[in-house]
């Protein structure tokens, strides 16, 4: 009989499985604690729990984190984790350390299935959603990697569901992943401080209004129809107009007060300043914000990005139009963990990598 991971149940999942096994609800909060809370995966650290218990988990269950890979550290700080979460596939996990903040990049999917153009996440396949322990456990090895101790305050603050995948496209075990992380039992972060990212999943946003709302970050990358069905298949499914009243309507419920679109900056593609105007009247009823991202390169892309002079050109159209514009700093270039970098190593189901492999890209136009 195969163990069950302790890692992928919530407390009110662990509750009932402790229920199952004639175990008391207060015994799996201390489990549920000693897990996220202190980082603990051997049942015989947990020293609070009676001996019998331990023997009983230690036969029935266990607590399986991803295993490190490799460990890159940039220039600027950031570390990029190489995690294994089966004999076949490995995902990226990126540590962004700022002053006032620790921002930890989190993988839902062994690559991703959307074949968004400009990411080299998309390029390389898609194999398997991962599932809800695989995801916090990205927090967990993450923390313990950094020395977090809960008597000192945190050390990752932020948490974004930006690395590899598409969220949405999982959305039973990200959901299961984010309710733990939100946990004051667990990790505790503040629904203001996780954020999903999504290429624009429509009717699981309208979902995730309900059961779990977060902040929310669109990768909108387009000011038209025409641009983004090039750039991002989806929007051929949900046109960029449902995915502007999707985020309209997401605002009831979230926990700020706007949403983040995130636009790649990709020279000759969507950087006009047509392209700019364009954006002020698709958005011009919805809170938002705009992060403008110079495109990271990767072989073959394809793309170029747009030049430093345009991208500030570009902000100011958004910012005479009265919308708060950032433009990313670039983190964690040098060791290909900056956005859409992140690849891992995918047993690749839809063997796209073999497609593209066959032959250099050409810009789109």
């Amino acid at each position: 009989m195969s163990k069950v991971n302790l890692l992928n149940y919530s407390l009110d999942d662990l509750i009932e499985y402790f229920a199952s096994i004639d175990e008391q609800k207060f015994r799996a909060r201390q489990v549920f604690r000693w897990m996220h809370l202190y980082g603990v995966a051997d049942f015989e650290l947990m020293t609070d729990i009676a001996k019998s218990l331990r023997a009983k988990l230690h036969e029935l269950a266990e607590i399986r984190v991803p295993s490190l890979v490799a460990e890159n550290k940039a220039s600027d700080g950031v570390i990029k984790w190489v995690l294994q979460v089966d004999d076949n596939n490995k995902i990226e996990t990126v540590f962004i350390p700022e002053n006032d903040r620790g921002t930890l990049c989190v993988s839902s999917q062994v690559g991703c299935a959307l074949e968004c153009q400009f990411c080299s996440t998309g390029r390389q396949g898609f194999n398997r959603n991962l599932s809800a322990g695989e995801i916090v456990g990205q927090l967990w090895w993450a923390n313990k990697r950094l020395g977090h101790n809960p008597k000192d305050g945190k050390i990752i603050t932020n948490v974004v569901m930006m690395g590899m995948g598409e969220p949405l496209a999982n959305y039973t075990n990200v959901i299961s992943a984010m309710k733990i992380m939100l946990d004051d039992n667990a990790y505790n972060l503040s629904k203001k401080k996780l954020t999903l990212s999504t290429s624009g999943m429509v009717p699981w946003i309208e979902r995730l209004k309900n059961d779990c709302p977060v902040a929310l970050a669109i990768s909108l990358h387009a000011s038209n129809n025409a641009v983004r069905d090039k750039i991002i298949p989806l929007n051929k499914k949900y046109p960029i107009e449902q995915l502007i009243q999707a985020c309209k309507d997401y605002l009831v419920s979230s926990p700020k007060d706007y949403v983040t679109f995130e636009y790649v900056m990709l020279k000759d593609v969507n950087d006009s300043l047509e392209h700019a105007h364009e954006l002020t009247q698709l958005v011009k009823n919805v809170e938002c914000k705009f992060n403008l991202i110079p495109f990271n390169p990767f072989p073959n892309s394809g793309f170029e990005s747009s030049s430093r002079n345009q991208i500030m050109r570009f902000q100011k159209v958004l910012h005479t139009a009265g919308y708060v514009t950032t433009i990313r700093k670039t983190r964690g270039e040098d060791i290909d963990a900056a956005c859409g970098q992140l690849v891992g190593k995918v047993k690749d189901k839809t063997k796209r990598q073999e497609k593209w492999s066959k032959y250099i890209l050409k810009p789109i136009s």
